[in-house]
Protein backbone atom coordinates (compact mmCIF):
# COMPACT_ATOMS: atom_id res chain seq x y z
CA UNK A 1 0.00 0.00 0.00
CA UNK A 2 1.32 3.43 -0.86
CA UNK A 3 2.01 6.03 1.78
CA UNK A 4 -0.21 9.11 2.03
CA UNK A 5 1.14 12.37 3.40
CA UNK A 6 -0.82 13.99 6.23
CA UNK A 7 0.27 17.38 7.50
CA UNK A 8 0.47 17.66 11.30
CA UNK A 9 0.73 21.03 13.02
CA UNK A 10 2.24 20.96 16.50
CA UNK A 11 0.19 23.29 18.72
CA UNK A 12 1.97 22.50 22.00
CA UNK A 13 5.80 22.68 22.08
CA UNK A 14 5.95 20.00 24.80
CA UNK A 15 5.12 17.41 22.16
CA UNK A 16 8.48 17.97 20.45
CA UNK A 17 10.49 18.91 23.55
CA UNK A 18 9.22 16.25 25.98
CA UNK A 19 7.06 13.55 24.48
CA UNK A 20 7.96 13.21 20.81
CA UNK A 21 5.78 13.69 17.74
CA UNK A 22 2.83 11.38 17.17
CA UNK A 23 4.07 8.10 15.78
CA UNK A 24 3.11 4.46 15.50
CA UNK A 25 4.36 2.62 18.59
CA UNK A 26 5.15 -0.58 16.64
CA UNK A 27 5.66 -1.49 12.98
CA UNK A 28 2.19 -3.07 12.78
CA UNK A 29 0.25 -0.59 14.92
CA UNK A 30 -2.95 0.69 13.29
CA UNK A 31 -3.13 4.02 15.13
CA UNK A 32 -0.98 6.77 16.61
CA UNK A 33 -1.32 7.66 20.26
CA UNK A 34 -2.49 11.12 21.31
CA UNK A 35 -1.18 12.95 24.36
CA UNK A 36 -3.07 14.84 27.04
CA UNK A 37 -1.64 18.32 26.52
CA UNK A 38 -2.64 19.64 29.92
CA UNK A 39 -0.66 21.81 32.34
CA UNK A 40 -1.20 19.80 35.52
CA UNK A 41 -2.66 16.41 36.49
CA UNK A 42 -6.45 16.33 36.46
CA UNK A 43 -8.90 13.96 38.06
CA UNK A 44 -11.82 12.68 36.06
CA UNK A 45 -14.56 11.77 38.51
CA UNK A 46 -17.14 9.05 37.82
CA UNK A 47 -20.60 10.34 37.01
CA UNK A 48 -19.37 13.72 35.76
CA UNK A 49 -19.84 15.03 32.24
CA UNK A 50 -17.17 14.25 29.65
CA UNK A 51 -14.29 16.71 29.43
CA UNK A 52 -12.46 17.93 26.34
CA UNK A 53 -8.69 17.69 26.54
CA UNK A 54 -6.33 19.14 23.93
CA UNK A 55 -4.08 16.75 22.02
CA UNK A 56 -1.67 19.53 21.06
CA UNK A 57 -1.97 18.87 17.33
CA UNK A 58 -4.10 19.63 14.32
CA UNK A 59 -4.03 17.75 11.03
CA UNK A 60 -4.71 18.56 7.40
CA UNK A 61 -5.88 15.72 5.16
CA UNK A 62 -7.77 17.56 2.36
CA UNK A 63 -8.61 14.21 0.76
CA UNK A 64 -12.27 13.23 0.39
CA UNK A 65 -11.38 9.54 0.25
CA UNK A 66 -10.14 9.42 3.85
CA UNK A 67 -10.99 10.36 7.42
CA UNK A 68 -9.50 9.99 10.87
CA UNK A 69 -11.11 8.55 13.99
CA UNK A 70 -10.25 9.14 17.62
CA UNK A 71 -10.64 5.94 19.60
CA UNK A 72 -10.01 5.01 23.23
CA UNK A 73 -6.83 3.21 24.21
CA UNK A 74 -7.99 -0.28 25.14
CA UNK A 75 -5.79 -0.62 28.23
CA UNK A 76 -7.02 2.62 29.79
CA UNK A 77 -10.63 1.70 29.15
CA UNK A 78 -10.32 -1.84 30.46
CA UNK A 79 -8.02 -1.26 33.42
CA UNK A 80 -9.05 2.23 34.58
CA UNK A 81 -12.44 2.93 32.99
CA UNK A 82 -11.26 5.87 30.84
CA UNK A 83 -13.29 5.99 27.64
CA UNK A 84 -14.24 8.62 25.11
CA UNK A 85 -17.25 10.73 25.94
CA UNK A 86 -18.62 10.27 22.43
CA UNK A 87 -17.36 6.65 22.03
CA UNK A 88 -15.46 7.61 18.87
CA UNK A 89 -14.58 10.93 17.30
CA UNK A 90 -14.86 11.46 13.56
CA UNK A 91 -12.46 13.88 11.91
CA UNK A 92 -13.57 14.85 8.43
CA UNK A 93 -10.99 15.44 5.71
CA UNK A 94 -11.82 19.17 5.61
CA UNK A 95 -11.38 19.75 9.37
CA UNK A 96 -8.04 21.29 10.29
CA UNK A 97 -8.73 22.68 13.76
CA UNK A 98 -7.24 21.44 17.02
CA UNK A 99 -7.78 17.76 17.75
CA UNK A 100 -9.65 17.55 21.06
CA UNK A 101 -10.22 14.35 23.03
CA UNK A 102 -13.49 13.87 24.89
CA UNK A 103 -12.73 11.78 27.99
CA UNK A 104 -15.20 10.22 30.40
CA UNK A 105 -14.87 8.07 33.52
CA UNK A 106 -17.23 5.12 33.04
CA UNK A 107 -16.73 3.79 36.58
CA UNK A 108 -19.84 3.81 38.77
CA UNK A 109 -20.40 6.81 41.02
CA UNK A 110 -20.60 4.41 43.99
CA UNK A 111 -17.05 3.19 43.31
CA UNK A 112 -15.70 6.72 43.86
CA UNK A 113 -12.87 5.71 41.50
CA UNK A 114 -11.28 8.84 40.06
CA UNK A 115 -9.03 8.61 37.03
CA UNK A 116 -5.93 10.78 37.18
CA UNK A 117 -4.56 12.02 33.87
CA UNK A 118 -1.05 13.44 33.81
CA UNK A 119 0.41 15.91 31.31
CA UNK A 120 1.79 14.00 28.34
CA UNK A 121 -0.09 10.79 29.12
CA UNK A 122 -1.19 8.86 26.05
CA UNK A 123 -4.97 8.89 26.45
CA UNK A 124 -6.44 8.13 23.02
CA UNK A 125 -5.44 6.95 19.59
CA UNK A 126 -6.08 8.21 16.07
CA UNK A 127 -6.54 5.94 13.08
CA UNK A 128 -6.84 6.95 9.42
CA UNK A 129 -9.44 5.16 7.30
CA UNK A 130 -10.56 5.13 3.67
CA UNK A 131 -14.00 6.54 2.90
CA UNK A 132 -16.46 5.39 0.27
CA UNK A 133 -18.90 8.12 -0.81
CA UNK A 134 -21.58 6.35 -2.87
CA UNK A 135 -24.12 8.00 -5.12
CA UNK A 136 -27.62 7.43 -3.74
CA UNK A 137 -30.40 6.27 -6.03
CA UNK A 138 -33.93 6.60 -4.66
CA UNK A 139 -36.01 3.52 -5.56
CA UNK A 140 -39.47 2.11 -4.83
CA UNK A 141 -38.09 -1.45 -4.61
CA UNK A 142 -34.60 -2.82 -4.40
CA UNK A 143 -33.18 -4.39 -7.56
CA UNK A 144 -32.32 -7.61 -5.71
CA UNK A 145 -34.13 -9.33 -2.84
CA UNK A 146 -31.73 -11.21 -0.57
CA UNK A 147 -32.90 -14.15 1.59
CA UNK A 148 -33.08 -12.00 4.71
CA UNK A 149 -35.41 -9.56 3.00
CA UNK A 150 -36.65 -6.73 5.16
CA UNK A 151 -36.08 -8.66 8.38
CA UNK A 152 -34.83 -6.22 10.92
CA UNK A 153 -32.72 -6.25 14.05
CA UNK A 154 -32.47 -9.81 15.41
CA UNK A 155 -34.09 -11.37 12.35
CA UNK A 156 -31.37 -14.02 12.05
CA UNK A 157 -31.70 -15.16 15.69
CA UNK A 158 -33.02 -18.70 16.04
Amino acid sequence: MSKIDIEIKILDDRIIKLWGPPTYQTDLAAAIDLYACIDKPIKIKPGNMAQLLPSGISIHMNNNSMMAMILPRSGLGHKKGLVLGNTAGVIDADYSGPILISVWNRNSVESKTDICISPGERIAQMIFLPIIRPNFKIVENFSFQNPRGEGGFGSTDK
